[in-house]
Formats: C-alpha cells, structure tokens, sequence
C-alpha cells in the first residue's frame, strides 16, 4: 500500500461513510478479530460500520466486545444484500478472493463500492481498489494494527480494539510459535497488552472452553491418525458418523490438525473431515519448514492459503480422498524428506 494509496484511504475516511466489513467463509479468530478491530476503530469516526460474516462461526469467539453485531449473510440475505449494494466502502479481510466468501461473491462482485483488501495469503486477485497484501505477515490483525499506524492513529487503539487484534495474531500464530511471528510481532502484542488486552483472559476464553464431547472427538480423530513414514507425513480422518457421534459443532476440529505435524520427523500432516450435507471432504494442511501446503492444495484440492498452512476440498468418498492424498505423497517425495 502506498503512500497515495494511505492518503487517498484518510480523504475517504474523513466524512462519515456506510462501511462494510467482510471476512471469509467459516471465519476463524484472524477473521473476526480483525474485523471487530477495524469496527471499533471505523465508529471512532461516527461511520455508519457493519460487519456481515458468510456464515457462522465457533462459539469460542463468541464473547469479544461487540461481537453480537456480527450479522450472518445466510441468515438475512436479502437484508444483508441491500446492506452491500448501499455501501460506500467495502473492507475485505482475511482473504484475496471473493470465492472465499461463498454466497456472498456474487453481492460483493456486484456492488459498486470502493473495496479495500487487508490480507496476507498467497496470490491476490485484483479486485480491490486499495490493497494491503503481505504474506510475510503473521496474521490480518497484525496487518490490521498497521494500517491504523499507517493512519497515524495508534493512539486511537483501545481495550476493545486492542482485546480483538491480540486474538487474532494469536490464534493465527499458534500462540506465537509459528515461523512468522517476528519480533515486531512480538512487539505489537506488547503495546497491545498495554492498551488492555488481557492475555491470560483471552487466551483461557479462546482455548480453555472445550466441552466433554469436543475432548472425546479429539481422541476419536487421535486414534484415527496414521503416519506415512517413507514420506513423513501424518494425516487424520473424521467421518460424518464420528462427527455425529460426538454432537460436533463448529470449531470443534480447530486445530487438530497440529496435533499430526507434532509428531517427531513429521513434516507434513492432513486431517480429511467428511462434510456430508455439501458432500465434499474438508482438508486442512499444515506444514514445517519449505514444503508449500499451498501449492500442493492448490495443484490437488482447490485450495490454497500460506506456505505452511493451507485448506482444500475433495468431492471424492473419504476413503478415495485419502488414498488420492497417499498416492501424491511419492511426486514429493525430494521436498519432503528434504533436510
């Protein structure tokens, strides 16, 4: 983003606006905690501010200030729709393509408000007015808290905005153990704790909430994990009747995944959940080091995301999305057991 493009972005915030706030499909901690911190800092400017999510997400996200303003597309759509079409700006965060927010592609395609895209995965479509794209950076919220620096508006940050920022870069952090979590990373969250967020509170309301049936899915996916050893890869399966038997609501396979890359030697792990109601197979990937989760998902599985993390889909049976995935792993073989 440029130093016009910074300039342009204040004339447009300088008088009240209806603003638009969007973040991707299944929104994860980084998708609402940077459009509830953008939020609390555009009403700090008397703009008329909505955020409209695609669909739900995990009630674990469900106690941050003002997160009851969230409106759901799939919910109201025809409410919603009208809300887009009468937008004078449009903020995308969290994603870099429209498709990623499934019904509501074709509104925003549509509508003829200023877009402005905050993200920082891979491959930026060009529908965006003003772009702010960084895969260097840990996570929107931290992109997020720069562009309110950029504004020079720092001192504008307050607990509210600061408790949303902090959930976001720690989340899409890994609670800062991930590779891009810089010093300046590290540093932002500092300033954000000295404006107010609370880290021990948000992290016990992010990660200490498990019910009974959430821990017993955990162990039903840790007993199906399989390790491909030649190819150090690990991957787990959930079926739709597991999925079932444990009452699963949404957010409850968070971060499961990283339960297979923990394994030592492993370098690459999957977990496939069978999604029987948009019969597709939901695949998230993660990965250590070089090897690209987002090229392999976006060559294979229609997905993509960052290098060491990525999702897809398969329309395939569970079964034969694994044995597809299984029989990939060999054209990988040099990346993967690459020391």
């Amino acid at each position: 983003m440029t130093k016009q493009d910074i300039k342009n972005i204040k004339e447009l915030l300088d008088t009240p606006k209806h603003i638009v706030i969007v973040p991707h499909k299944n929104p994860d901690g980084d998708a609402i905690g940077s459009s509830l911190g953008l939020y609390h800092y555009l009403l700090k400017y008397n703009h008329n501010v909505a955020i409209i999510a695609p669909n739900d997400y995990p009630s674990f996200l469900k106690w941050m200030p003002n997160e009851n303003n969230i409106l759901l597309y799939d919910a109201q759509t025809e409410e919603n729709s009208d809300s887009i079409k009468e937008a004078d700006l449009i903020f995308t965060l969290d994603f870099n393509a429209l498709n990623r927010t499934g019904n509501m592609e074709s509104a925003l395609s549509n509508s003829k408000a200023i877009k402005i895209m905050i993200d920082h995965h891979q491959q930026p479509e060009t529908y965006a007015k003003f772009v702010y794209s960084d895969v260097s950076m840990s996570s929107t919220c931290e992109m997020v808290y720069n562009f309110i620096d950029m504004l020079d508006d720092i001192n504008k940050i307050d607990t509210n905005i600061a408790t949303c920022l902090y959930v976001g870069i720690m989340t899409d952090t890994g609670s800062f153990r991930f590779s891009s979590t810089t010093s300046k990373t590290h540093r932002i969250i500092a300033n954000l704790i000295d404006k107010g967020a609370n880290n021990s509170q948000i992290h016990n309301a992010i990660y200490d909430t498990n019910s009974f049936n959430r821990l017993q899915l955990l162990g039903c996916a840790l007993s199906n994990l399989r390790i491909v050893q030649e190819y150090r890869t690990a991957y787990i399966t959930l079926s739709q009747d597991e999925l079932n038997r444990f009452k699963f609501i949404k957010g409850d396979t968070e971060g499961v995944v990283n339960y297979a890359l923990s394994l030592k030697d492993v370098v690459f792990a999957a977990i496939f959940i069978e999604d029987k109601q948009n019969e597709i197979i939901k695949i998230s990937l993660r990965s250590k080091g070089e090897f690209s989760v987002n090229e392999f998902s976006r060559t294979h599985f229609e997905g993509g995301g960052h290098i060491n993390a990525a999702g897809g889909k398969s329309y395939l049976s569970l079964k034969a999305t694994v044995e597809k995935f299984i029989s990939i792993l060999p054209n990988y073989n040099k990346a993967l057991n690459h020391e």
